[in-house]
């Protein structure tokens, strides 16, 4: 059965969102590069919010010729939007109805895990209801000082809300060569644990 993985760069006081916008800290390198690779490898689908697949799929979608761009094009992508109509990017499906359940039933299906990009609306609903089996944290090591809990919409600009909870168990820790640390953690009590 797939596990649902989210991979989610935060910084230090908690903002989520734009890290596109952020500092540049340089490269991940290798090791990060290699950590971001071998998620894609272990995973048959990638999961997002309507306004993660705007950011992704531009950038994405011209990317070819190293491991992470090409398998991340080839990966059937599943994006939860009631706005978005025509994707462009190859291999995507809109969800635009119930996505807890649609999430639940690709979580039946065979099949290798299921990675989700970004901490909006969508992960704090997953994590609700109990679908969110691992949580991949990139803390990024600076204070940025822009998040009010508000952001736009439905979706905050940082990792957390009112209302979300979550107990996780740490598995793992990586300090990549720029300061960002990687915390990877399993949902407690979920009968899905690491492969």
């Amino acid at each position: 059965m797939p596990r649902i993985v989210n991979s989610t760069y935060v910084t230090l006081d908690g903002v989520i969102q734009s890290p596109q916008d952020w500092p540049s800290l340089g490269s991940a390198g290798d090791q990060g590069n290699a950590i971001q690779t071998a998620l894609l490898e272990r995973c048959d689908a990638v999961l997002m919010g309507r306004r993660t697949y705007e950011v992704f799929a531009p950038v994405w979608s011209a990317r070819s010729g190293d491991p992470a761009g090409d398998r991340m094009n080839a990966l059937r992508k599943y994006v939860v939007s009631t706005t978005l109509t025509d994707p462009q990017w190859q291999n995507t499906t809109v969800l635009a109805h119930d996505p807890v359940g649609a999430v639940r039933d690709l979580r039946e299906q065979p099949g290798r895990d299921i990675v989700q990009y970004g901490f909006g609306s969508l992960a704090h609903a997953l994590m609700g209801a109990g679908l969110l089996d691992e949580l991949r944290l990139w803390v990024h090591p600076f204070f940025l000082g822009t998040g009010t809990g508000t952001g736009t919409g439905t979706d905050g600009d940082l990792l957390h809300r009112a209302g979300s909870s979550g107990h996780f168990e740490l598995s793992d820790a990586t300090v990549l060569e720029n300061g960002v640390v990687v915390l990877t953690y399993q949902a407690s009590g979920s009968p899905h644990r690491a492969r």
